[in-house]
């Protein structure tokens, strides 16, 4: 089943991509909660003229994501946890400290577009995430996780 994504989904595509999916998954979630539409050649289309006319704009916020990977890749990020036994952490480090920890440095980034590299950080020391600024730009930033 072919459908237009109405809005990004994970692990499957951005906004205005045409997608192929399993016919009760078009059916039964991403149409009913309109996170999609039926890709009809008309719909396909709209699609385009509507494509079409979002260049320029697209170029302006490629430009201005671009202009946003520079600033944070500058930043030193640390991030202070409480340790117990060695370097093992109470609880764990994931993308809403390091959302956090960039809002304070002066740069605000929603949590769901940083996925930090492994998962949940459990140990101090220096760990790598991306950072997801535009479809087409992700910037890879560093940080380090320090004791209390």
């Amino acid at each position: 089943m072919e459908l237009i994504l109405r809005q990004d989904v994970e692990n499957l595509g951005f906004k205005d991509d045409v997608v192929t999916v399993k016919n009760g998954y078009g059916r039964n979630f991403l149409i009913p909660t309109g996170q999609a539409v039926l890709a009809t050649s008309s719909a396909k289309k709209v699609l385009a003229e509507n494509l079409k006319q979002r260049a320029y704009k697209e170029a302006k916020l490629i430009e201005d994501a671009n202009a946003i990977a520079e600033t944070i890749k500058g930043y030193e990020i640390k991030i202070a946890s409480k340790t117990g036994s060695g370097d093992k952490l109470f609880g764990s480090v994931n993308n809403i400290d390091l959302a956090a920890a960039l809002s304070k440095a002066g740069t605000e980034i929603d949590k769901k577009f940083i996925k930090v590299t492994g998962g949940n950080v459990k140990r101090l020391g220096k760990y790598d995430a991306s950072v997801r600024l535009h479809r087409s730009v992700v910037a890879e930033i560093s940080f380090e996780v320090i004791a209390e």
